[in-house]
């Protein structure tokens, strides 16, 4: 998979607090609700951007201690792209729980 995140995955990432990172993670799992039923190739793009801001958060050493739920969110989000059968999770479920980190970002800027 070719990174999309190029100046991200340079260190600039690692310069944004936790709920930043999770909120930018929910702005593209919003993409991927949008594009769902509408463009494939969009929603795939958009999902592979998702993963890529997922696995640069768990790749950040300061989360050492919150990494079980940040490698569970992004379990839970392949589930649900893939019918929720081993979470019951649906996209709208990890679209609320992200949307909840881009609000917190939002509010303490």
């Amino acid at each position: 998979m070719k990174t999309q995140h190029q100046e991200l995955s340079q260190g600039r990432w690692f310069e944004l607090s936790l709920a930043q990172q999770l909120g930018n993670i929910g702005s593209e799992v919003d993409r991927v609700l949008k594009w769902q039923d509408k463009d494939q190739v969009k929603f795939q793009k958009a999902f592979e951007r998702a993963l890529e801001l997922l696995d640069l958060t768990i790749q950040d050493s300061r989360w050492v201690n919150r990494l079980r739920e940040i490698a569970r969110a992004r379990e839970v989000l392949c589930d649900a792209l893939t019918g929720g059968k081993n979470y019951q999770s649906s996209l709208k479920d990890i679209n609320k729980y992200f949307f909840s980190f881009a609000l917190l970002a939002r509010i303490k800027k």
